[in-house]
């Protein structure tokens, strides 16, 4: 009752904003091993490309609410659709490390606006008994977008300058969902608040199938009058308890991000081919099972949350997601490989020739790193079987000089990684990414749209979302150099830990909100 057919396509058009997100976030894991043989990229740069998305993420985070309030929110999916488009567009016909990192900004600022838009879309037209199902529907969206990013990645592993047509597929889907959205309703939320209450009453009768929609208009008036009670500065007082659900909402959204989970997501292939699946093929297939396990444990979680509680799902979450990051780390502490040797996948000559093949990039500093490496200690293993996209780079895998002469050392010392140690590293890995995916991941944001009044809660949501692009682009942008200085297992065991703490912090500070409506959480909260 209530959510027709036009309300669930409405919803699931908007949706289409989180798939164009997940696919986004999770393309740049696979592209960056291309991008790393064609332009000569150095760790550091590659750390730049693959944030440079979230610039543009945690700048459209600061802004995105005016303008979603200012222009409305159906508007602001057009206009992040389109600007997904341009920046797509832009990073097609160059090679160039500039032009990428302009391209990714774009990019990032189009699907940060467009994932607050889109829950703000869908929650606002959706009536009350199927709100957490239609808004779920983008979350769901977005992993089975990072699937689709991950099986690009590995079609196109092979395929000469395959990063380019992997950035292309949006483009017909991004113009697409601009056009269908102009042909949707406004928030009927919206209009009320610009005072055309009578457009709003034909989109609320339009969407609930219904010939009288007055009750519901009335509801959300009295919604709107009640947003004024608060202001902004109000997350900081202790007004209501105010000041400590939103310490509690910026802390959850701090263990999301330095439980690891995103590194995970932006440099999964790179990952793997340093615990062993050494083709592009090899380490993109294996990253493609990443994003099944990510779909196939998100839809329980969504569909059973109702019955088990938030509380729990966390809780389950972050205690799996610890044995399996030591776990993880144990096994890369024995594989002892050099992790940014991955990478680095340039022989020194022809890394020598690109160098000199744009007289303008070379500079006393660059000279200087290339002979460093040329001289390098380590021994230096060719791979002889090269794939076709990366065969004119020399790909090669560095080993560090074994000390001793185990079984497992002889291995490392002609490149090789014992089977049973890679595909447990997989299935640590695989295990990990489930684990955030029915608890931090979803629950997370769930817990905030709950633990915050409805007159302050976008203001709040605007908040944290900020903070969660801000410590994402922090983590992402040193990833590979922090790895390179202490090694992945060490950055395992540093997650674990954090999954630990997150775990402990639930416990104690995070409400069991199961059967609860969102007056009755507020009002406990506001007690405490």
């Amino acid at each position: 009752s209530g959510c027709g057919t036009f309300t669930f396509l409405s919803s699931a058009v908007a949706a289409v904003s989180g798939l164009l997100m997940g696919y986004e976030l999770g393309l740049i894991s696979g592209a960056i091993l291309q991008m790393s043989s064609v332009l000569a990229l150095s760790c550091k740069e590659q750390e730049i490309i693959v944030s440079s998305l979230l610039f543009g993420a945690l700048f459209a985070s600061l802004t995105g609410g005016f303008l979603i309030d200012r222009f409305g929110r159906r508007l602001s999916i057009i206009v992040a659709s389109s600007l997904l488009v341009l920046g797509s567009l832009i990073l097609l016909p160059y090679e160039s490390y500039g032009i990428l990192i302009v391209g990714r900004i774009a990019i990032g600022t189009s699907i940060s606006l467009s994932s607050i838009a889109t829950c703000v879309y869908i929650a606002e037209i959706a009536p009350q008994h199927r709100r957490g199902l239609l808004v779920s529907l983008n979350e769901l969206m977005i992993v089975i977008g990072i699937l689709f990013a991950y099986i690009s990645n590995y079609a196109f592993a092979s395929i000469s300058h395959g990063w380019k047509y992997m950035f292309g597929l949006v483009i017909p889907l991004g113009a697409l969902q601009a056009i269908a959205m102009y042909f949707l309703p406004p928030s009927p939320r919206f209009l009320i608040m610009k005072n055309n209450d009578e457009a709003a009453r034909k989109v609320l009768q339009r969407l609930r199938e219904t010939s009288d929609a007055t009750k519901e208009l009335t509801v959300i008036k009295s919604s709107l009058k009640d947003e004024h009670q608060y202001s902004f500065f109000d997350l900081f007082r202790s007004k209501n308890n105010m000041r400590a659900r939103m310490l509690v909402g910026l802390t959850l959204v701090f263990f999301v991000q330095t439980t690891g989970q995103p590194n995970i997501l932006f440099y999964a292939s790179t990952v793997l081919k340093s615990v062993g699946f050494q083709s592009n093929e090899a380490a993109s297939l294996a990253s493609t099972g990443v994003g099944v396990v990510k779909v196939v444990s998100t839809v329980p979680a969504i569909v059973f949350v109702d019955q088990v509680g938030s509380k729990t799902f966390l809780c389950i979450g972050s205690s799996v997601m610890a044995v399996s990051l030591v776990t993880m780390g144990l096994v890369n502490r024995n594989i002892r490989v050099n992790f940014t040797s991955v990478c680095r996948s340039q022989s020194p000559e022809d890394l020598f020739l690109q160098r000199l093949g744009n007289l303008t990039s070379v500079t006393n500093e660059s000279l200087k790193d290339l002979f460093a490496s040329m001289t390098s200690p380590e021994r230096l293993t060719f791979d002889v079987q090269r794939s076709p996209d990366v065969a004119r780079t020399g790909e090669w895998n560095r080993t560090a000089l074994a000390g001793g002469k185990s079984t497992t050392e002889s291995h490392m010392e002609n490149g090789e990684i014992p089977v049973v140690l890679k595909w447990l590293s997989l299935a640590s890995l695989l295990v990990y990414v489930a684990a955030f995916s029915i608890g931090l991941g979803p629950m997370s944001w769930l817990v905030l749209s709950e633990i915050f009044p409805g007159g302050i809660r976008g203001r709040a949501m605007a908040l944290t979302s900020s903070m969660n692009w801000g410590i994402n682009l922090l983590i992402s942008l040193t990833f590979l150099t922090v790895t390179e200085l202490i090694g992945l297992s060490w950055v395992c065991f540093i997650y674990t830990i954090m999954s630990l703490a997150s775990l402990a912090f639930v416990i104690v500070f995070i409400p069991e909100t199961k059967g609860c409506s969102l007056e009755q959480i507020s009002e406990e909260l506001a007690k405490e």
